[in-house]
């Protein structure tokens, strides 16, 4: 394997954040008092969730107004008279206790951890990230962890990547690869940098974006196969 330095995106690459995001959903629910969640709310929060992160990838909101505003929106859109400053805080404390690690992350880590550097990019909210990784245990094989609020700009920003390979040991383009399930973030990040990309794609998902992985994995037991086969071609 050609590979010395192994870039993972954290949620839903090596942690299955949906899962982990379900659990700490309704424990800040139940917390606020909603005892019966409406249909569809979480799904609601999710759609207010996932553009605000676009935007905040774009530069255009910050995070700490992300954290709020996701509950505030999904609340006004569901009639709900609840607190968004309250259920922020206590979701993101609760966050990092419901930790589920996608199927063969850990070997995978500890694996590469064998062959070279394992690091973590995230955008995630760093302190939650950090607390994150050390329940699930992932942090004996890991060398960094690069997050956007340690950088001060977010994948796919170049300069995010510039920061990141500053963390490593070592850095050359032809040894680095990116491991991550987000096109826009990890992969056309990648792109940008001149690095081999490694798209992680459990669901099958057309790639209708300019971004261009090196190859596609459909699990996590199939990326050293296909980055000896990067080696090989």
């Amino acid at each position: 394997m050609k590979h010395r330095l192994f870039l993972f995106d954290l949620d839903d690459t090596l942690l299955d954040f949906k899962a982990s995001e379900q659990l700490s959903f309704d424990h800040t629910m139940r917390e606020l008092g909603l005892r019966e969640l409406p249909d569809g709310l979480f799904a609601s929060y999710q759609g207010f969730n996932l553009a605000l992160w676009r935007a905040f990838e774009l530069g255009t909101v910050s995070k700490d107004f992300l954290k709020v505003e996701r509950f505030r929106q999904t609340f006004a859109a569901n009639g709900l008279d609840l607190d968004a400053d309250a259920a922020s805080h206590i979701y993101l404390e609760s966050l990092p206790d419901n930790v589920v690690l996608v199927d063969g992350a850990q070997e995978l880590c500890e694996t590469l951890a064998g062959i070279g550097e394992v690091g973590i990019i995230t955008n995630g909210a760093a302190s939650v990230q950090q607390r994150r990784i050390a329940a699930s245990k992932l942090h004996a094989h890991l060398s960094f962890v690069a997050t956007s609020e340690g950088c001060g700009h977010a994948k796919p920003d170049s300069r995010f990547f510039d920061y990141t390979v500053k963390l490593a040991r070592a850095f050359s383009h032809a040894e680095t690869v990116i491991v991550g399930d987000r096109l826009d973030a990890d992969i056309l990040g990648a792109n940008r940098f001149g690095i081999e990309s490694c798209w992680f794609n459990p669901d099958a998902l057309p790639n209708e974006t300019q971004a261009r992985p090196s190859v596609e994995v459909a699990a996590l037991h199939e990326v050293i196969p296909a980055l000896r086969g990067l080696a090989a071609a």
